[in-house]
């Protein structure tokens, strides 16, 4: 007869969990470590991970009846872009995550038919509570306790036998489950293609990850400009970044996910810049309504798109430009005047000079002169 651990990993495959493992619910044994990332300030203008931090000491802050975390990672690779639309910088890309349905709703869903399997099968009053990357949990180190895999040197859990496109979640009960935690297996060693194929060095060491510098942090969690010494090296990155997960050999492993919410939706696989760039505010919630690029909002992804146009540097992106920066949101002007400057050229000059007679936000006015001078 299965145990109560052996039939919950059977339900979590069956719901699409690829890898499943249990650990005693404890405190953190890398607490210590975490607050001095965060007091490294490499959380950048993540103020909630601090707020956080309290709770993350312990998981019993979150359910204080548990005894047990299940650690769960359910696989979203898809497909590798064809190499024409990978290599078009005239097309924007988006980090492989986000091609789909939001996954904290689909996991969530699945979660709480675990949970309810549990609930059936225990011979206990069951307390739980589910998490899906959002609760504060360490999660990698609690999945790395349960043996699905080590956290490698660019930060993210990998499994030796099929990489790391996995999204994290857990289970907390307030039941003892067996753990038949197998050694882990398999390690980085000696290599380092993550940290030397990072455009913008953001991989400071191993296993060290300053947020200020990394692109996924810069097009989806920045809320700001995104600093200028940096744009450049963002090439058409326009939300999060796949670089340090696709040089990774592990990930020459990885199988494609069977489930049909991670696939991409009509337009997410490397859309034209150019499409994107005049969208409006009712047309964006349309387009990603359920997509984990609504995080970034209209303003933050307009952002992105001005970026990676500018970075194209096509003569023939300036009309759209122009409509940019008449746009209602600063942010969006200022990074289409970056756009501007880097493109250059007389029509370029004439429409920032346009502009600048009229503009009236200070961070905008001084992006004009900077790109006027770039031109110059």
């Amino acid at each position: 007869m299965l145990t109560l651990t052996q039939q919950i990993q059977a339900r979590a495959s069956e719901l699409g969990f690829e890898l499943v493992g249990i650990t005693s619910a404890a405190h953190s044994e890398t607490i210590a470590r975490y607050r001095q990332w965060i007091e490294s300030g490499y959380a950048g203008k993540m103020h909630y991970l601090e707020k956080h931090l309290p709770l993350k000491a312990d998981v019993r802050q979150l359910l204080t009846e548990a005894k047990s975390v299940i650690s769960l990672a359910m696989n979203y690779y898809t497909l590798d872009p064809p190499k024409a639309l990978a290599e078009d910088s005239g097309r924007g890309q988006i980090s492989r995550y986000a091609w789909g349905d939001d996954y904290h709703e689909l996991i969530r869903g699945r979660l709480l038919e675990l949970v309810e399997f549990i609930k059936y099968t225990a011979e206990s009053e069951l307390k739980t509570r589910v998490c899906v990357d959002t609760a504060p949990v360490i999660e990698r180190e609690y999945a790395q306790k349960a043996g699905i895999g080590w956290i490698g040197k660019n930060t993210n859990l990998i499994h030796w036998r099929s990489g790391s496109w996995y999204f994290l979640s857990e289970i907390l009960v307030n039941i003892v489950l067996e753990s038949e935690t197998p050694p882990l297996r398999g390690s980085c060693g000696t290599c380092t293609r993550c940290i030397e194929e990072c455009p913008t060095d953001a991989i400071i060491e191993p296993n060290l990850l300053d947020s200020r510098l990394c692109i996924s942090y810069l097009t989806i969690e920045l809320k700001g400009s995104i600093p200028k010494q940096l744009r450049p090296k963002m090439g058409n990155l326009i939300f999060g970044c796949d670089i340090c997960q696709e040089v990774c050999p592990w990930n020459s492993k990885a199988v494609p996910t069977t489930e049909p919410g991670f696939h991409p939706r009509d337009g997410n696989l490397a859309p034209k810049l150019l499409s994107l760039i005049g969208m409006t505010q009712q047309e964006f919630s349309k387009r990603f309504k359920g997509s984990p690029i609504k995080r970034a909002k209209r303003r933050g992804f307009l952002r992105n798109v001005l970026v990676a146009i500018g970075n194209w540097g096509e003569k023939r992106a300036v009309p759209a430009l122009k409509g940019a920066l008449a746009d209602e949101e600063p942010l969006i002007r200022s990074h289409a005047a970056w756009a501007l400057g880097r493109i250059g050229g007389e029509t370029a000059r004439q429409t920032l000079q346009t502009r600048l007679t009229v503009e009236t936000e200070p961070e905008v006015i001084t992006e004009i002169q900077d790109a006027l001078l770039e031109i110059e």
